[in-house]
């Protein structure tokens, strides 16, 4: 069994179960700690290779993914995760795409939908979440 994050990890969200998911930014250097036991890639190409668990989802950037049902199993399935190991959401920047997955796993928490964005922003990053697509995106994930 792997632990998580501590709460005070650079990037680390802490969601109201009090799972402990980290966001961040690929282009740049992967912070000294711990690493990532999973991770889910939010990018539109293949992600290079990590020596941890790793899933791609394909999500283009500024964009919302290119599949919703696999976002929702891959989504779901980090936040089953997270609950004992050490889940990590990264994109190019760790803003617009990482947001709003960590907004859904906010909803996925018990966050209310209509407020996950915001929950995100004062909890991660207050940038987080990028377009108007992607907040209506966070809306309707649990439909």
């Amino acid at each position: 069994m792997a632990e998580t994050w501590k709460p005070t990890d650079p990037g680390v969200l802490r969601l109201p179960s009090g799972r402990l998911v980290r966001g961040r930014g690929l282009r740049r250097p992967l912070p000294a700690g711990p690493v990532p036991t999973y991770a889910v890639h939010l990018l539109g190409k293949q992600p290079p290779e990590v020596p941890w668990d790793a899933q791609w989802l394909r999500w283009p950037d500024f964009r919302l993914p290119s599949s919703r049902t696999d976002a929702q199993r891959i989504l779901r399935e980090a936040w089953a995760r997270a609950d004992e190991e050490r889940v990590e959401f990264a994109c190019g920047g760790g803003r617009g795409r990482t947001g709003t997955a960590l907004a859904c796993l906010a909803v996925l928490d018990g966050v209310p939908a209509g407020e996950a964005v915001e929950f995100v922003r004062q909890h991660y990053d207050r940038h987080a979440v990028e377009t108007p697509w992607q907040r209506r995106y966070v809306l309707r994930f649990a439909d």
